[in-house]
């Protein structure tokens, strides 16, 4: 008898209950981000700032690109101007320099802690592969070579990402020091 009953229930209603009972769960979550796009956020809000305070427009992909001469003030405010302070020979013979003046140079300094080490050591990770592939050597071994800078590149970025969270837990961002 219970059968029959259920059965003569209109089509209409039970889409109705399935679909209200499929409303009522929550929605999945999405992904967390991962510990490079936080870092990555935060080193944009911490430039962003830094060329906002300097009467400047950060740059958006998509948006119309500004003039030459705006372009090149961004340019510098944003990657630093004069002699190169950080510089890397890689056992490949490419030399790697960076500023130390410009915005992208202060947000590493307020995520990282030290921009010297973060340079040195993330230069010398990054490059890994082109090693191995030079000296025909098996990137494991290249690595083992490397232990030392593995790890304070580990540690940095552990650092980075707890900065990294604090960053964008604020609502507006601050002058990272040296700015």
């Amino acid at each position: 008898m219970r059968l029959r009953a259920l059965v003569s229930v209109p089509l209409p209603a039970l889409l109705a209950c399935a679909l209200a009972a499929g409303c009522a769960s929550p929605a999945p979550r999405p992904p967390a981000p991962s510990p490079d796009d936080v870092i990555k956020a935060a080193q944009q809000r911490l430039t962003d700032g830094c060329l906002s305070r300097r009467g400047l427009t950060p740059p958006r992909p998509g948006d119309r690109p500004p003039p030459a001469a705006e372009r090149e003030r961004v340019a510098r405010a944003l990657f630093g101007t004069g002699r190169t302070e950080l510089s890397l020979t890689l056992p490949t013979g490419h030399s790697v320099g960076a500023h130390t003046d410009g915005c992208l140079a202060a947000a590493q300094r307020a995520l990282y802690g030290d921009q010297k080490r973060w340079f040195q050591v993330s230069t010398v990770v990054n490059n890994l592969k082109p090693e191995a592939a030079h000296a025909d050597r098996p990137l494991a071994e290249v690595r083992a070579g490397h232990r030392a800078e593995l790890a304070q590149w580990r540690q940095l970025r552990t650092r980075a990402l707890k900065n990294a969270e604090a960053v964008l837990g604020r609502d507006t961002p601050t002058a990272p020091r040296g700015s």
